[in-house]
């Protein structure tokens, strides 16, 4: 069986740096067979988010996607000591437990290493509290080890990809196992 994964990212726009680490993510995700779908919080209705429709149909949509995943990264900068109020609206409006039995990758990028720290204190007990069982160890990478080139694509430092990686073979390994 083919495993699933949903990235959440939760950043506000598309040309960040973070998005050269959802992309990465996603490559290495996709060359070890895993099945990748993406939700870029941002693109989500407004209105939705803000007013906690859990009618709606890009929310349902959205959270499907979640439900039917074997495998959730949960990417965002880190602004102002914290991760953004953009995921926070989008995780408020996944079900109660609806992060149980999934493996969860909290993934970060931020100013300086003090950072760190808002996702241990505040990300990653929201995570919790959402049911997941399984929440692998948090990789948090600075701004500056993401670099967008003039062709558009991202360059990621060398030791960002090896903490990157290192949390990615855990997921991927435990694919091959069960396929």
């Amino acid at each position: 069986m083919v495993k699933k994964a949903v990235i959440i990212n939760g950043s506000n726009k598309k040309s960040s740096r973070l998005t050269g680490i959802h992309e990465y993510v996603e490559n290495y995700l996709t060359k070890g067979n895993i099945q990748t779908n993406s939700i870029y919080v941002h693109e989500l209705p407004a209105q939705d988010l803000i007013l906690i429709n859990f009618a709606s149909e890009e929310i349902q949509k959205a959270n499907k996607l979640v439900e039917e995943a074997d495998i959730v990264v949960i990417l965002t900068p880190i602004f102002k000591a914290s991760y953004t109020g953009i995921l926070k609206t989008y995780l408020d409006l996944i079900p109660q437990n609806g992060l149980e039995n999934k493996t969860v990758i909290p993934i970060a990028i931020g100013g300086s290493f003090g950072h760190l720290l808002s996702i241990e204190y505040a990300l990653k007990p929201v995570i919790s509290v959402l049911g997941a069982t399984e929440i692998l160890k948090s990789v948090f990478v600075l701004d500056q080890q993401v670099e967008r080139l003039d062709n558009g694509k991202y360059q990621i430092a060398d030791e960002a990809i090896r903490r990157l990686d290192d949390q990615l073979q855990k997921v991927t390994d435990r694919a091959l196992i069960t396929q």
